[in-house]
């Protein structure tokens, strides 16, 4: 059963022989890897000419113009034949089973009467290619709970038809985009279920443009979020507000954020983690160098991984 696997890439050549061969390795060889190259400058057209030459299951889509990360994985979507579709950042790396272990849980859950909105799997932690971490994810995720916290992490593997009639991504979104992207698929759908193996290596390293450190566009898509899904529901937006102070995020609560906090009705859990934002960042503030030991922690996964 054909399985299409998206990646968007930009400016990122020499990350991305590993994470293609990570896919081309893949025990089930039954796939088709759309990588769209988002205006690279770097080489990667022609990296990706020369790698489809020998490999007739790489498909190459070039953006003229740079679109990000949404559009171009919507792009890549749109063109998927498989039954299937999964995505793998370009600076991450799959397991040797990962294709073929999501198609026998699938398979497997349906055969009892379950029928998932989703796959998601355990994750390995790299920073500077070392192994840190392993992921603890739930057993399975509400829409509801998605509110509370990414605990699918993102990357998903699911029917081709999911993706289209959930809507596919929103390129208007600054940040956020997986979140906002699997609250609609899991109402739509249901139940996201766990594949409890580590089948993902995600590069947690330090990098200048990881979304997560730039606190105006999480501000902004926390705000579009909540106008979308949570706007008539206090406690949904509360916590959603509250996935701004994660950890990785290092966001430290305004006077205003707290003002408003307050007035919406506050709960234990929820002022342990604002004055914990604070506290953390006003020590990122006075000791500079922590900030790596944070740097590029991937947005809902911080409460789920084993060694914490």
């Amino acid at each position: 059963m054909l399985v299409s696997i998206y990646m968007p890439t930009r400016n990122r050549v020499g990350l991305l022989h590993s994470a293609i061969e990570s896919v081309t390795a893949q025990t089930c060889e039954d796939f088709e890897l759309i990588v769209v190259n988002d205006a690279s400058t770097d080489g990667t057209a022609e990296y990706l000419r020369s790698k489809a030459k020998h490999d007739p299951r790489l498909i190459c889509l070039n953006n003229k113009v740079a679109l990000g990360a949404p559009a171009s994985r919507n792009l890549a979507i749109r063109k998927a034949t498989g039954t299937f579709v999964t995505g793998l950042d370009d600076d991450d790396q799959f397991m040797p089973n990962r294709i073929e272990a999501f198609l026998g849980y699938w398979n497997l859950l349906n055969s009892v009467g379950v029928k998932p909105a989703c796959l998601y799997a355990q994750d390995i932690w790299l920073r500077d290619g070392a192994h840190f971490r392993v992921t603890r994810k739930l057993g399975s995720v509400s829409a509801r709970e998605m509110f509370d916290y990414n605990y699918i992490g993102n990357q998903i593997f699911a029917p081709r038809t999911h993706f289209i009639e959930a809507g596919l991504f929103d390129e208007q979104l600054p940040a956020w985009q997986d979140l906002e992207f699997f609250i609609r698929l899991l109402q739509k759908f249901g139940t996201a279920h766990l594949l409890d193996m580590p089948t993902y290596l995600f590069d947690v390293t330090e990098k200048p443009d990881r979304i997560s450190q730039q606190e105006r566009k999480i501000r902004r898509a926390f705000a579009l979020v909540a106008e979308k899904h949570a706007n008539r529901d206090t406690a949904r937006k509360k916590t959603l507000f509250l996935q701004m102070f994660q950890e990785g995020y290092t966001i430290a609560p305004s006077g205003a954020d707290w003002i408003w906090f307050l007035r919406s009705g506050q709960f234990p859990k929820g002022l342990l983690r604002m004055f914990r934002a604070t506290v953390a960042s006003r020590d990122f503030d006075r000791a500079p160098e922590l900030r790596h030991l944070n740097a590029g922690r991937p947005q809902g996964r911080e409460m789920s991984v084993a060694g914490d």
